[in-house]
C-alpha cells in the first residue's frame, strides 16, 4: 500500500493522462492530470493476484459459477455497510454508467422526465439525453459552505412527467454524505410524485474519516418497491476499467423487468471484471480501503490549506469521494478567466463546472486521489497562477 509510489501512466491508453491535451491543452509531459475519475494507485495486491492467475492459466473462456462472486458482493454490503441482501437481488452491467443507461431504458420512455440534483456526475445527463428523456435539473441549495437539498422547491417544479430520480450518494461533485434524515426525505419526494428511485453509490466505500455513509435501502426501507441499488468495486479499487457494476434490486417485479432488458439487449460481464470484484471485496480489500481513505484524507487537508492561502477560492468540505470541488466565484473573474490560469499557467487539467449542470459554473473539480508529491505541486502551481491576488 505505498500510495506515495509515483507511476508514470503516460502512453497507457489511460484515459486521465493521454487524452488531457485532446481536452485541455495541458501536455502530459509538464501537466497534472487532476480530471478523470480514477486513482493514480494499483489496486490491492488480492486483485493484481487474480488477473496474474488469469494470465498464468492462459485461457480467457466465459465465465461460469458467480457464485464466490456474488457471495462476495453480499459479504461486503452486510459487513461494510450493514445491509443484508440477497445475492439473487444482483444484475451485473458493465459498469454503472451502463447500468444507469439500463434503469433509464427499462423504465422511462421517450419524452419522460428524469430529475437530478445538480450539479451531479456529468454523465447521468448524458445518457438521459442520449436516450431522448427530459433532464428535469432540481439545483442544491449551497448552506454554510455545502450543498443541501430543498424539496419545496423541487415539489414546485414538478409537472406530473417526471418518471425517475438519481441520486449520487455519497454526492459527486459536492462530496456531501447525506444524512440518514436528508435520504429520507429523497424517499417521501419520490413517493410524492411517484417517481422511482435509482440510488448510485459507487462512491459509498470512500467515505473519510469522522463520517458515515447511509445505504439508501436502510434509510428508507419502505420504498423498496421503488428502488434501485447501484455499487461497484470499480471506483473504490481503482479498476474502472473492469467495466463491472452491481444493480441491486430488492423487488421482484422490478428486478425481472430489468433482467428482461438486460437479456434483450444481450448485457453480459467480461470474465476479468468478476475476477477482479471477487478478489476485492474481501478483508484484504478491506484493509486496503481504510489506508486509502486515510491516504485521502491527508491529500485532502494539503490541498484544503493550500486552495485556503488563495483569495477568491474556496474548497467545498469534502467528507467522501477523492473529488475536491472548488468554488472561484471570489476571484471576480469568469469562467473562463480562471479556466484560463488553472489550465494554461498551472498546467492542471481540472472537470470543468458546467459539465455537471446548474450550480457548477463557477467550480472546478480537482482529482486527489494521486500521490501526495502530485498534490503538493498542485498547491504551489495554483498559488502561482493565482499569485496577483494574494
Amino acid at each position: 500500500m505505498d500510495f506515495d509510489e509515483v507511476i508514470d501512466r503516460r502512453g497507457t491508453h489511460s484515459s486521465k493522462w493521454d487524452t488531457m491535451e485532446q481536452v485541455y491543452g495541458v501536455s502530459p509531459d509538464d501537466g497534472l492530470a487532476m480530471w478523470v475519475a480514477d486513482m493514480d494507485f494499483r489496486p490491492p495486491e488480492a486483485v493484481q493476484r487474480a488477473v496474474e492467475a488469469m494470465a498464468a492459466h492462459g485461457i480467457y473462456g466465459y465465465f461460469g459459477d458467480d457464485r464466490a462472486y456474488r457471495e462476495s458482493i453480499r459479504w461486503w454490503m452486510a459487513e461494510r455497510h450493514g445491509w443484508e441482501i440477497d445475492p439473487a437481488w444482483i444484475q451485473t452491467t458493465n459498469g454503472l454508467v451502463n447500468g444507469t443507461a439500463m434503469c433509464v431504458d427499462t423504465w422511462t420512455a421517450p419524452g419522460d422526465g428524469v430529475v437530478l440534483f445538480t450539479p451531479v456526475y456529468h454523465a447521468f445527463a448524458r445518457v438521459i439525453r442520449a436516450a431522448e428523456r427530459e433532464v428535469v435539473e432540481c439545483p442544491l441549495a449551497v448552506r454554510d459552505g455545502r450543498y443541501e437539498m430543498d424539496f419545496d422547491a423541487y415539489d414546485a417544479q414538478m409537472t406530473g412527467r417526471e418518471k425517475m430520480v438519481i441520486l449520487c450518494s455519497p454526492h459527486n461533485p459536492g462530496g456531501r454524505v447525506w444524512t440518514a434524515a436528508e435520504l429520507r426525505g429523497v424517499a417521501d419526494f419520490c413517493k410524492r410524485h411517484d417517481l422511482l428511485l435509482v440510488s448510485d453509490e459507487i462512491h459509498h466505500d470512500l467515505v473519510l474519516p469522522g463520517h458515515a455513509h447511509t445505504v439508501m435501502a436502510r434509510a428508507a426501507p419502505e420504498i423498496t418497491d421503488r428502488l434501485v441499488m447501484m455499487s461497484a468495486t470499480t471506483k473504490t479499487f481503482n479498476i474502472a476499467g473492469a467495466h463491472v457494476g452491481n444493480v441491486i434490486i430488492p423487488d421482484d417485479t422490478r428486478r425481472k423487468q430489468f433482467a428482461q432488458r438486460m437479456a434483450a439487449l444481450g448485457i453480459s460481464p467480461n470474465s476479468f471484471g468478476l475476477h477482479m470484484a471477487t478478489a476485492a471485496y474481501s478483508p484484504e480489500g478491506a484493509e486496503w480501503v481504510d489506508a486509502l481513505m486515510r491516504y485521502i484524507d491527508g491529500n485532502r487537508r494539503i490541498f484544503d490549506a493550500g486552495i485556503a492561502r488563495i483569495p477568491g477560492l474556496a474548497s467545498m468540505p469534502l467528507e467522501a469521494t477523492y473529488l475536491a470541488w472548488v468554488d472561484f466565484t471570489g476571484t471576480g473573474m469568469t469562467t473562463e478567466e480562471f479556466t484560463r490560469r488553472v489550465e494554461r499557467d498551472a498546467r492542471i487539467a481540472a472537470n470543468h463546472g458546467t459539465t455537471f449542470g446548474k450550480g457548477g459554473e463557477s467550480f472546478l473539480r480537482f482529482n486527489l486521489a494521486t500521490p501526495r508529491v502530485r498534490v503538493e505541486k498542485a498547491v504551489g502551481q495554483l498559488q502561482k497562477a493565482f499569485g496577483d491576488l494574494q
